[in-house]
């Protein structure tokens, strides 16, 4: 019990020492780090405030304050902890040593976050965009440094690596998609008027975009019929809605003008 109580008293003996020698250096290290947080943040609030003021992309204006902040708050640590008379020097050296090591193992998880870059810097699409490419399509809803967040019509999320961005074929067309429907109309029915019908029908929909204009006209002969190709851009979010609308709408706006769609139809011979 003795020698308990002897061990104790060496241990407050070493606390009371240190914070009699460091008590100075760990309140000015603690007041530098709060001055310096508190520094940064009115920064990073400051450069915020001038990149909306310069209207600048989201993504970006997110990308530079968070890189401003970030390297303000390393360096009021690395002073900070200079305040504590702590040698930095073989610490970045050893950063230096475990982050090439890192570096090596992470190698795709790296190039996403260079792809990343890329893409904010380069800024090829933005918050709001659609894009296509990987075979999947959807509208921009978050740019981050590692990946990139779609959403869809049905409300899915799709996340996308940002290494299967960059260097792939990519397809932007900004807010709306284009709609490719083909219509087929029988010999008798005049493929003007159908033409006419179909322009009407169009503008009835306050959804499909006006610029560019729709366009439309005969896309070939084909046995049964005059096939009539209609393209119109649609809203991402509402692409399959519009589509499946404006179909019903041209259908019975043919009924109302006498414009038959034919079926393939054979004569049938019969042997005895």
């Amino acid at each position: 019990m003795e020698q308990e109580l002897q061990n104790l008293q060496k241990f407050y003996d070493i606390i009371i020492e240190f914070f009699v020698n460091y008590s100075f250096q760990i309140i000015g290290a603690i007041i530098v780090f709060i001055i310096g947080w508190f520094l940064a943040n009115k920064i990073a609030s400051a450069v915020d405030a001038l990149c909306k003021r310069n209207e600048l992309d989201v993504t970006l204006t997110k990308f530079i304050v968070n890189t401003v902040k970030f390297g303000l708050i390393i360096g009021v640590t690395i002073i900070a902890v200079g305040k504590l008379g702590i040698t930095l020097t073989p610490f970045i050296a050893g950063i230096g040593a475990a982050s090439l090591g890192a570096g090596l193992a992470l190698q795709g998880t790296l190039s996403n976050y260079g792809a990343g870059l890329s893409i904010i810097i380069g800024r090829p699409f933005i918050v709001g965009n659609t894009i296509s490419v990987e075979g999947v399509s959807g509208v921009v809803e978050e740019i981050r440094l590692a990946y990139t967040i779609l959403s869809t019509e049905d409300g899915e999320i799709i996340t996308i690596p940002n290494k299967h961005i960059i260097g792939e074929v990519l397809v932007n067309s900004f807010e709306n998609r284009v709609v490719e429907t083909v219509f087929g109309i029988d010999y008798h029915s005049d493929p003007k008027l159908a033409i006419d019908v179909i322009s009407n029908v169009l503008k009835e929909f306050d959804e499909i975009s006006q610029e560019p204009k729709a366009q439309m006209g005969i896309k070939e002969f084909a046995d049964f019929s005059i096939n009539i190709e209609v393209r119109y851009w649609a809203p991402t979010k509402l692409f399959f809605e519009t589509q499946y609308k404006v179909n019903m709408a041209i259908y019975d706006a043919f009924k109302q003008n006498n414009i038959n769609i034919p079926f393939p139809t054979y004569n049938l011979i019969k042997k005895d």
